[in-house]
């Protein structure tokens, strides 16, 4: 096998011998039976992998490395919201782990029950998470900070036997407080939790329910030196549901497995993110998504390495903070997304260059498309690899990247990269269903059954709603819709262009919102920019831009902004043509995203309509919404 199509190998024998593939994957883990079956695809379009084959999550991304390198750093928890910092071995992270795991136990949680974990970014929260897999419980983590309503409906889907909280969570020196929020979600539930066990940071004041309400602090103490034994779960049991985020009407939760799981991020710390044990990850996500899922809790420690778990901001106390970091614990892969990048890029670059970066091996970013302009400015600023990959809450880990662990390559500014592993992709013709196999043709981007170890079982309690959610829009095939445009070149490099329900119709002219914005951010004084499709009675629908100024000077008067506006509007007339000319463009000083840095499209797009916004509980800059609402008053 020549250097040349080294990955080009590893991915065809991922597909065409996916048996023999997979079960050396498996043995990046330690199981207690070896799997007897590595893929019953009998079922199609459910899938089952390492049939069989029983194992623990929490005995791979702890117990075995405290059993072999005890006092190698595994949990490192920063808050520059309170000016905390504490660093966990992998010993001292399994004796915090048995401990919250005896409390489980001792509340009557048993395998298979659910824990609801609304917390935080405090290290409480990884051990409740880390204690649900160990016992065999099923955790379902939601944001921190969630509305109530929002917070009710994932309680009676879920049906947890205990809730983890704490009082408050602090966000840009705000304290957040949690447990009112808490008590009305319950009081609302229809479910109603036996137990509600609270972290009590002292950040704020919160009243105790008798009888249901366990202080965290006194229920440690008491079970201090109690040893909990891994529970060895059959590959194909439940580790945890994640709600995807901008659900509607009922939550929808993604449900994970056991052994593809722990099989499919091991065998991703090697291959994609290059991870080495003894070495620090970091990644600036939440446990409320599934990179926290993924990259900060069960990722990083599966290979054995240190994970930083961040409570704060990129900016605060300043706009080197993160790389500070990576100089003081010698991260050597870190994982943000392009909107955080997009705010770093309003601070003063010379942050970018302050600190000793030597030990950082690469810088990936996913979550939102990832531009050129940005990509080029954050890789010249600190001087490291930048890697985009793309992937969903339903797969758990990316679909498309570059694999440089198995074969160094080039990444493609604007592109998230090849199919990884595993991935069947098909980019297809979304009315006949049929493969599109020229390069530069626009497509859905789909996946053959069976989906690879790590992705989506079902739907939590609805197989029904799974199939029919992800299985059956591609005419005449039963293929996984990402509902993502996308095209492809001539060395297999994918460029995303949008979901397909984000794609505008303008006069019986399809256009992708990304390639409008790619258009529109190449000018030099656009920072960040959303498009929408809104519509309009006599095109169907046109484009409404809203952008966020490098400089608001240039279009402070109503004459300035008009002019401005039109510069900005001949970039997409040159690269794309007038058909693809936004109606207007629209200057803000902020773009409505979640905390996890995700835009809000849809609610952008109803408040232009003149529609409810719907659930705006994430919601980072309520300013942001305001703002739209004002220019269409």
């Amino acid at each position: 096998m020549t250097a040349s199509n080294r990955y080009a190998d590893f991915y065809r024998r991922s597909i065409d011998q996916r048996d023999e593939f997979w079960a050396e994957q498996a043995e990046l883990i330690e199981w207690q039976t070896p799997p007897q079956q590595v893929c019953d695809a009998s079922n199609p379009p459910f899938a089952r992998w390492f049939v069989g084959g029983r194992t623990n999550l929490c005995h791979n991304a702890v117990d075995r490395h405290a059993r072999d390198h005890a006092s190698r750093r595994a949990l490192i928890w920063v808050s520059t919201e309170t000016g905390q910092e504490k660093v966990y071995s992998f010993a001292e992270l399994q004796a915090e782990v048995e401990r919250m795991a005896a409390i489980m136990l001792a509340q009557g949680v048993q395998r298979g029950d659910r824990v609801l974990v609304y917390m935080p970014m405090i290290p409480e929260a990884a051990f409740a998470m880390l204690a649900c897999a160990r016992i065999g419980a099923i955790h379902s983590v939601v944001f921190g900070g969630f509305a109530s309503v929002s917070l009710a409906q994932r309680i009676d889907d879920a049906a947890p036997k205990l809730i983890v909280s704490a009082d408050a969570g602090s966000r840009s020196g705000k304290v957040v407080p949690y447990k009112h929020l808490l008590d009305e979600a319950i009081k609302l539930a229809t479910h109603k939790p036996a137990r509600v066990l609270m972290v009590n940071r002292g950040l704020a004041e919160m009243s105790r329910v008798d009888g249901r309400d366990l202080d965290y602090a006194a229920e440690r103490e008491r079970h201090l030196n109690e040893r909990v034994p891994c529970a060895w779960l059959e590959s194909n049991e439940v580790s945890y549901t994640l709600y995807t985020s901008g659900t509607t009407g009922r939550p929808k939760g993604v449900q994970r497995d056991v052994g593809g799981y722990a099989v499919a991020l091991a065998a991703s710390m090697k291959h994609i993110f290059c991870a080495k044990p003894g070495e620090t990850y970091f990644s600036t996500s939440d446990i409320g998504w599934v990179v926290g899922h993924s990259y900060i809790i069960y990722g990083p420690l599966l290979a054995g390495m240190a994970t930083v778990m961040y409570e704060g901001l990129p900016t605060r106390p300043d706009a080197g903070i993160w790389w500070q970091l990576v100089e003081k614990y010698k991260v050597s892969v870190m994982f943000s997304a392009p909107t955080a990048v997009r705010v770093l890029k309003k601070s003063d670059p010379a942050f970018l260059a302050k600190y000793d970066l030597s030990s950082l091996q690469a810088l990936f970013l996913a979550g939102e498309p990832l531009d050129e302009p940005t990509a080029r400015w954050i890789s010249e600023g600190i001087g490291r690899p930048i890697i985009d990959n793309y992937w969903q809450t339903e797969t758990g880990w990316p679909i498309l990247t570059v694999a440089n662990g198995v074969e160094s390559a080039k990444s493609k500014f604007g592109s998230p990269g090849k199919a990884m592993y595993g991935f069947d992709m098909k980019l297809v013709d979304e009315n006949t269903g049929e493969d599109i196999a020229g390069a530069h043709q626009k497509g859905l981007l789909a996946i053959a059954h069976p989906l690879p170890p790590g992705c989506l079982q079902t739907v939590w309690g609805d197989d029904e709603r799974f199939v029919k959610t992800y299985w059956t829009s591609i005419p005449g095939r039963q293929l996984y819709s990402t509902f993502d445009w996308g095209v492809r070149d001539e060395e297999g490099y994918y460029f995303i262009l949008g979901r397909s329900d984000d794609v505008i119709n303008v006069a019986g002219h399809r256009l992708g919102t990304r390639e409008i914005e790619e258009s529109l951010s190449s000018h030099p004084n656009v920072a960040e920019v959303a498009v929408v499709g809104v519509a309009d009675q006599l095109k169907g629908q046109v484009a409404m831009a809203f952008v966020v100024l490098k400089d608001p000077t240039k279009a402070a008067t109503p004459e300035e902004a008009l002019r401005h506006e039109g510069e900005i509007i001949k970039r997409v007339d040159e690269q794309l043509g007038a058909v693809a000319r936004p109606a207007r463009v629209r200057f803000v000083t902020v773009l409505p995203k979640t905390r996890s840095g995700k835009l809000l499209r849809r609610a952008l797009q109803a408040v232009c309509e003149g529609r409810d916004p719907g659930d705006l509980s994430t919601i980072e800059d309520p300013t942001a919404l305001a703002q739209v609402k004002a220019l269409f008053a």
